[in-house]
């Protein structure tokens, strides 16, 4: 969903207080003088600015909105708390289309499957360990997001001008993001966001479809993602609210 795959390398800090922000620094093409702070649910902090800041401005960016940083980093911290390791026992909440339903593990010498009934997530299985489970369920929220998300990309692609028809797209397991889009222009979304509501879903596809015609985050990307999805920033929140359950293994 971000261009997240670009925050490797070196990473500069800030001190705020007793606290150390940690940040990764991306000077983009020129776009105006708007400079920008993301902090992603992860807890990676990126300062983008114009081309030709210098990484000494680019800490003053960082300084003059280091308290909304810093509460931004509280919250993704209370909710990592709050988020007990899964065991994959009966009992446990599981989402699906933002909805929580409960794990039941039926034990079963013939059959395998996953089924969904009555507010249950049920998994019959021959094996119960909670790494079999756990491999069983990827494989069931991959094979559902195959489904959705080819059937959102479609609606999704259909409102907007600037794609003739679906780009190619693929789903792999991610650690920080949603999805990506490729220079290439080739779509990839995280089988988990299978786990958010259908808004939160459309927002992500969304996102990476305004990369085909904008690939970065300029204020013209931006733009863009606000006249096909003017409540973007409300999805957005919901997701980055849940991020911790949704991908919590």
């Amino acid at each position: 969903m971000t261009d997240i795959q670009r925050l490797h390398g070196k990473t500069h800090a800030v001190q705020y207080g007793e606290r150390k922000l940690k940040f990764y620094w991306h000077a983009r093409e020129a776009d105006g003088h708007e400079a920008r702070i993301h902090v992603y649910p992860n807890g990676l902090v990126e300062v983008e600015t114009p081309q030709d800041t210098t990484l000494a401005e680019a800490k003053e960016v960082l300084l003059k909105r280091a308290r909304w940083v810093s509460r931004h980093l509280d919250d993704i911290e209370a909710r990592r708390a709050s988020v007990l390791e899964r065991q994959y026992v009966s009992g446990e909440t599981l989402f699906y289309l933002g909805r929580r339903y409960m794990l039941k593990v039926i034990p079963s010498s013939a059959e395998e499957n996953v089924k969904m009934l009555r507010g249950q997530i049920r998994v019959t299985t021959r094996d119960n360990s909670p790494a079999a489970i756990k491999r069983r369920l990827a494989r069931w929220y991959r094979y559902r997001g195959g489904e959705i998300f080819a059937r959102r990309l479609l609606a999704v692609s259909q409102r907007l001008p600037w794609v003739d028809e679906p780009p190619v797209w693929s789903i792999r397991a991610m650690q920080t993001q949603w999805g990506s889009c490729s220079p290439a222009g080739r779509i990839i979304l995280n089988p988990d966001l299978v786990k958010a509501p259908i808004r939160c879903i459309d927002y992500v596809i969304l996102h990476e479809l305004c990369h085909l015609r904008e690939h970065n985050h300029s204020s013209r990307f931006y733009r863009l993602l606000k006249r096909a999805m003017p409540e973007w920033q409300e999805a957005k929140m919901t997701l980055d609210g849940m991020s911790e359950s949704y991908l919590n293994d």
